[in-house]
C-alpha cells in the first residue's frame, strides 16, 4: 500500500466526526485500510518504553516504526524528536544507507543527517519493512472473505431466481430483491409482476455448509495474521473443544518476528542513550511474552 496515500487516509479519519458510514464491503481498498488501522491500534500495546523525552510519545514512535519501518531520532534546538525521512547517501561496508534526509515544516527544520553521527535510526525490524506488508496481505484476504460472507448471507434469503420479460417487470423485480437485501418484506403491487416473471428454485438457498466454510476461512485468516505479528490466536479448525496442549501448540512460532522487533529497538536505543545521554528503556508487553525484556 502506498504510504503517502495511507497517511492521507489517516488524516481523513481524524477529520471525520462520524465513522459509521466509512465501512463498505464493496469499497475494498478502504476496507483493507480500516482493517490495518484496527490492527495498528492493537499493536500499539506490544512494546512499552521508560524514559522517553516529552517530545517523543510512544504512540507516535510506534506508529512511525510500524507504518514506515523505521524512525530517525534527531536533536533539534536541544530537544529530541522522532522523524521519518528518506534514507540514502553512499552505502557503508554492509551496503546500508548512511544519510537520513528529513524535512519537518512544523519545526522549520530540514537537514541531511549522517546516520550514527548526527542521528540514530530505530528500525522496526531487520529489513525496515514495518507491519503494513503483513497487515495488507492478510487484510486483503479478510476483506474478500467478508464480502463473500455478506454475499452468501444475502443469497440465503433468496428462494427462487427471478426472470422478467419486460423492463417494467424487471424494475419491479429489482426493487423486490433490493427490499430483501435491506431486510424489508417484499411487496407485489400489481398482477402484471406475477404474470411477467418466471421463477426457478435457487440451488444455493440454505447452503449452511458454504457459510460455515467461509466463516472458517475468515477465522483462519485472522488467526494467521495475529500469529504472524506475534499475537496468540488459535486457528485450529476442529469443531470440538481443544485441550490445553492443542491451544498452546503454536506458541513457539509467535516469537521470531516480535523478538526481532524488540531486539532492533533495544540495539537502537542503546545508541540513542550513548549519543544523546538519555536512559530510554524498551521492553515487550509482559502479558504477551510472560517476562520483561529490557535493553
Amino acid at each position: 500500500m502506498d504510504l503517502d496515500k495511507y497517511n492521507k487516509r489517516i488524516s481523513m479519519l481524524f477529520s471525520k466526526c462520524n465513522f459509521a458510514g466509512l465501512y463498505d464491503f464493496r469499497e475494498k481498498e478502504n476496507a483493507v485500510f480500516l482493517h490495518n488501522a484496527d490492527i495498528l491500534n492493537r499493536t500499539q500495546q506490544m512494546f512499552e518504553y521508560d524514559g522517553l523525552p516529552e517530545t517523543i510519545t510512544k504512540r507516535n514512535l510506534e506508529l512511525m516504526l510500524q507504518i514506515h519501518g523505521y524512525a530517525g531520532i534527531v536533536k533539534v534546538e536541544g530537544k529530541l524528536y522522532a522523524m521519518y525521512g528518506g534514507l540514502g547517501g553512499e552505502p557503508n561496508e554492509y551496503y546500508m544507507p548512511t544519510i537520513l534526509t528529513v524535512s519537518n515544516p512544523y519545526l522549520n527544520y530540514t537537514a541531511n543527517l549522517k546516520i550514527d553521527t548526527d542521528c540514530i535510526i530505530i528500525p522496526n525490524d531487520s529489513l525496515y519493512l514495518g507491519l503494513l506488508p503483513i497487515l495488507t496481505r492478510y487484510n486483503t484476504l479478510i476483506t474478500e472473505t467478508e464480502l463473500s460472507l455478506k454475499i452468501a448471507l444475502v443469497n440465503s434469503r433468496i428462494v427462487d431466481l427471478i426472470s422478467a420479460g419486460d423492463d417494467r417487470t424487471y424494475e419491479s423485480a429489482v426493487k423486490f430483491l433490493n427490499d430483501m437485501e435491506d431486510g424489508k418484506q417484499g411487496v407485489v403491487a400489481e398482477n402484471q409482476f406475477l404474470e411477467g416473471i418466471k421463477a426457478q428454485p435457487y440451488a444455493g438457498t440454505g447452503n449452511s455448509n458454504n457459510i460455515t466454510s467461509i466463516i472458517e476461512a475468515l477465522q483462519y485468516a485472522r488467526a494467521s495474521l495475529y500469529n504472524d505479528i506475534g499475537l496468540s490466536a488459535n486457528f485450529n479448525m476442529k469443531r470440538e473443544a481443544l485441550n490445553s496442549a492443542e491451544s498452546a501448540i503454536n506458541n513457539d512460532i509467535l516469537l521470531p518476528l516480535v523478538d526481532d522487533m524488540l531486539q532492533n529497538r533495544k540495539d537502537a536505543l542503546e545508541k540513542v542513550n550513548q549519543m544523546f545521554d538519555t536512559n530510554i528503556i524498551s521492553r515487550s508487553e509482559e502479558r504477551r511474552v510472560g517476562k520483561e525484556c529490557r535493553s
